[in-house]
């Protein structure tokens, strides 16, 4: 079986030779990210592997097909990079499980870090400047926490509030209400949770009732200084709203490790090129944002979890078998 892996970096290559060693497939790996231009690459393999910046529209998946591509497996959770209502013929897998903890966990590092204003505390130690003058940041203990999507990430990041002694709320199309007794958090509106919240945390899917959750409207609901966590797509934040709200002060600090037009920037180094965005340049110019580049998935437990779950999904979807992680 002929695999062609799309926007390769070297983990990928390393990690998944190694669980490849069990399946024995034939795997090549393209630099390139999947789009309607590159789609052609993938003539003459089964399946395609992308990841989240990979475009996997209605005329990409078409000339896939046309190919004889059966199979695109996704090795990530999301998937709202991939025009399923045009997949046609083919099956799609994905990944939904691989560390919840890895996402979360980052989400309370980009939060504390901004808090507490750890890196620019760590800039001036190095220069043996020990003032804490401008560190001033507040306990989390007794904040309210509102937690935007309640799926395995969100209930690992309120579990973390917990511990902090956080008051928790949380907003979901879906709700668990077991999840609300078992761990204590409270449902509420989305209006409730802009209002009430001192911390917002993003762990939604990108899907046409999220995209732009964050914009103009709902800051403008939100309390004063409050500090907004992205670990989910960039594109649930309005950027220009997000920016301008900045600029006026009523946020007080915002930590990102998704932007919403970072396909052409993320996972990439760009550092001895010219090529800038300007509203991704200003966010990373202002003193109370935070920004990583789409790394909160990125620990052993998670990139070991992603390669052995995407080629058992392979193995059974091209085998014949019903494949639980099928979209």
């Amino acid at each position: 079986m002929k695999i062609a892996f799309f926007d390769t970096k070297e983990y990928d290559k390393k990690v998944f030779n190694k669980y490849n060693e069990k399946y024995g497939y034939d795997i090549t790996y393209f630099e390139s990210k999947l789009n309607a231009e590159t789609a052609l690459l993938a003539k003459g393999y089964d399946v395609v592997c992308i990841f989240v910046n990979d475009n996997a529209d209605a005329l990409a998946l078409k000339i896939l097909e046309e190919n004889g591509v059966k199979c695109v497996a996704l090795r990530c959770a999301g998937f709202n990079n991939v025009s399923l209502a045009d997949k046609g013929n083919l099956r799609v897998v994905r990944v939904p499980q691989y560390s919840p903890y890895s996402v979360a966990e980052h989400a309370v590092a980009l939060l504390l870090n901004i808090n507490r204003k750890i890196y620019k505390s760590y800039q001036r130690t190095k220069k043996y400047n020990f003032s804490i003058d401008g560190l001033l940041g507040f306990d989390i203990h007794g904040k309210t926490v509102g937690v935007i999507g309640t799926g395995k990430i969100g209930k690992v990041f309120i579990e973390i509030m917990n511990g902090f002694g956080a008051n928790v709320i949380a907003y979901d199309l879906f709700k668990d209400e077991n999840a609300e007794k078992e761990l204590g958090f409270k449902y509420v509106t989305l209006d409730e949770l802009y209002e009430k919240s001192d911390i917002i945390s993003l762990h939604c899917p990108l899907t046409e009732e999220t995209e732009k959750i964050i914009n103009k409207q709902s800051i403008d609901k939100m309390k004063d200084g409050v500090i907004i966590i992205n670990c989910s797509r960039g594109k649930l934040i309005n950027t220009d709203d997000l920016i301008n709200e900045l600029e006026t002060g009523k946020i007080g600090g915002v930590g990102l490790d998704v932007y919403e037009d970072e396909a052409d920037y993320f996972l990439r180094d760009l550092s001895n090129e010219y090529k800038r965005d300007v509203d991704l340049s200003l966010l990373l110019s202002m003193p109370n944002v935070l920004i990583t580049s789409h790394q909160a998935f990125f620990t052993q437990e998670a990139i070991n979890k992603i390669a052995s779950d995407t080629l058992e999904n392979i193995t059974k979807v091209m085998n014949g078998q019903a494949c639980e992680n099928e979209l």
